[in-house]
């Protein structure tokens, strides 16, 4: 029986006083207790189907033709009244970002308290029964004193799991799960779907799962829909369209996408990126177009139809933009060079760091105790090497990031920097970091000051080292460091919130060489955005290895980024170096059973293979809660 079933479906906004259509002709269908993948950039339009589906369009927009009905209901049109009695009985969601979406001055207990009484659970006592339940089934320890706790004092993980507690709680029929696992290390993205699987499948709930995860959507999902500014592009069953992609859009989104088996290919980015609202009524032709590397005059200029090209793969696209997809492989990506560090003095160069930190205990004494959240790790990296770090989250390597960039102070060991001690705070050498090891955050957006220009971003360092430095000069040097980058030059007078994710994240590197570094320190700087932009980034990562000889300490959860970025890695765990070397060796072939289940966490490339993440993942004694 179909649950949700949208038909011609197509939402317009005005934009400079005409009419764009944001959505056009949306046709899809959820059957009871299946699970629809939304995938595609950031622009595509897969947030605003759950808007459209939750009644809370943006003003200004709206519906101008089609349908979409829930249980044999009409939704469009329908009433304040109507749609608050469907949201979270019927309909739930679960939220990208969970440390947001919790209110940080209240317990979880007293949100999940208000969830039930809006859902019409009456008793106090027997809310509370319900909500210890509804954390149990989620597997979060002591759930009882659990309520008690404020968001703040749980990870991002274990604020995940109790989102997804307080969705299934009224057994909705149908889930919107937005984009669930972002940002989530390896581990807890596992044991975030696994729990999303099971109770989908105790409570017979259908899931429409967003994401731009192109593996993990293959693996979780019945059927996909690819979308590209506000179209579906390609439709049909999950292994069918990510095995034998037909659409270019869905085969490039592929070729952007590193792989953790087999030959190393090149990351193929697309050109550009999504278009904006304004600019869709300036493609009369297939939105894809302007980016398509198969692209011709006929869907350039004429809007394809959908097109049956398998029993249930639907396709928009031409015939020769199908039969054209077949042509776009990535070349084999060229053989590292053989390890020479031998020859070479380290550029950098960590001996025995450990970092204890005092924790206050909870109560009204003043007792503390010792968290060790670096154990006796030693790191050496040489001129233009570049080593990845990996670890779920709380295995200590933001901690060590800290360390080496001089923003905590070791407990013990020792950090040498082209020989130079820089075990001390940054203040106490702060001229002499910022000529050697500059670090590049993992939000550019938060990492960038709003109100200054990208001429002044970017040469940051050239200000807080000398104040005489004339214009001109950063000038220069801004210009450099925006080509350097692969940014546009008009970019340079630009503020940040005029520039998209991926060319604001080039903006945080061109800063961080601007004193021309020996030393880059990378913190998941592609963790949550598109693979589109992220294959950009590595790019330009490899590009910046070739043309200045930097070395980098690249900082992941994505261990198939690792794999593409990075010669050697070294494998963390509570805040000890548990396995290192030759990153084909150890992923190929783990010694440490937390590798292993780092590893397995991972959805395959290949979407026919069987995902079995509990084997491993769950054998293990629970890090993350050991962590938290």
């Amino acid at each position: 029986m179909t649950l949700l079933e949208a038909r011609n479906l197509t939402v317009t906004a005005r934009t400079d006083g005409s009419p764009v259509e944001v959505l056009r002709d949306i046709n899809f269908e959820i059957g009871e207790g299946r699970t629809l993948g939304v995938v595609g950039e950031s622009g595509a339009g897969k947030s605003m189907i759950g808007r459209l589906i939750a009644q809370m369009l943006p003003p200004g927009f709206g519906v101008s033709q089609g349908s979409l009905r829930f249980q044999g209901r009409e939704m469009v049109g329908l009433g304040a009244r109507q749609r608050n009695a469907l949201l979270g009985k019927e309909i739930a969601f679960i939220p990208q970002h969970p440390l947001t979406s919790l209110n940080p001055v209240r317990t979880v207990g007293s949100q999940f308290d208000e969830h039930l009484k809006r859902l019409g659970i009456r008793g106090k006592a027997n809310r509370r029964a319900l909500a210890v339940s509804n954390l149990a089934d989620v597997q979060l320890p002591n759930p009882a004193g659990l309520l008690s706790r404020y968001p703040h004092q749980l990870s991002g993980g274990m604020c995940q799991r109790v989102l997804i507690a307080m969705a299934f709680a009224g057994e909705p029929p149908l889930l919107i799960a937005d984009e669930p696992t972002t940002a989530l290390d390896v581990i807890t993205q596992a044991r975030i779907m696994q729990l999303i699987a099971a109770m989908r499948e105790k409570h017979k709930t259908s899931v429409m799962f967003v994401t731009h995860d192109l593996r993990l959507a293959a693996q979780v999902c019945d059927e996909i829909m690819v979308m590209y500014a506000g179209e579906i592009v390609e439709r049909g069953p999950a292994k069918a369209v990510f095995g034998t992609p037909r659409h270019p859009y869905t085969h490039s989104l592929q070729q952007c996408n590193p792989s953790l088996s087999g030959p190393r290919r090149q990351l193929i980015s697309l050109p550009d990126h999504m278009p904006g609202l304004s600019a869709f009524a300036g493609l009369p032709g297939c939105r894809f177009g302007p980016r398509c590397p198969v692209g011709d005059e006929v869907c350039s200029a004429t809007r394809p139809e959908m097109r049956e090209v398998a029993p249930g793969h639907w396709v928009r696209a031409s015939q020769g933009c199908i039969e054209g997809t077949r042509t776009i492989v990535a070349p084999p990506l060229e053989a590292r060079a053989p390890d020479t560090a031998g020859l070479r003095r380290p550029i950098l160069e960590a001996r025995d760091v450990s970092k204890v930190f005092q924790v206050r205990e909870p109560g009204f004494g003043l007792s503390h105790r010792k968290v060790e959240a670096v154990k006796d790790v030693s790191l050496t990296v040489y001129p233009g090497e570049f080593v990845g770090i990996v670890g779920e989250s709380g295995s200590g390597k933001s901690t060590f990031a800290k360390l080496l960039m001089g923003l905590e102070t070791p407990t013990e060991g020792q950090i040498l920097i082209d020989e130079n001690d820089m075990s001390g705070p940054f203040s106490a050498n702060a001229d002499a970091r910022i000529e050697l090891i500059q670090m590049v955050f993992q939000d550019p957006a938060s990492a960038l000051n709003p109100r200054r220009r990208i001429s002044k971003l970017v040469t940051q360092a050239m200000e807080g080292r000398n104040q005489s430095v004339p214009w001109p000069e950063r000038l220069d040097r801004a210009r450099q460091l925006l080509r350097d980058t692969g940014l546009a030059p008009d970019t340079i007078e630009r503020f940040p919130s005029q520039l998209s994710g991926g060319q604001r994240q080039r903006v945080n590197i061109a800063r961080a060489l601007c004193a021309a570094p020996k030393v880059l320190v990378a913190d998941e700087i592609v963790s949550g955005l598109d693979v589109s932009v992220q294959a950009q980034i590595l790019n330009l990562l490899l590009a910046l290895r070739e043309s200045q000889s930097v070395s980098l300490v690249f900082i992941s959860h994505d261990l198939s980024v690792v794999r593409y970025l990075c010669p050697r890695v070294m494998v963390m765990y509570r805040g000890e170096v548990v396995e290192e070397g030759d990153t084909e060796t150890v992923f190929s072939s783990p010694k440490h059973e937390y590798t292993k289940a780092l590893i397995a966490a991972v959805p395959p490339d290949d979407p026919n293979a069987d995902w079995r993440i509990s084997d491993r993942v769950f054998s293990l004694d629970d890090a993350m809660v050991a962590a938290e």
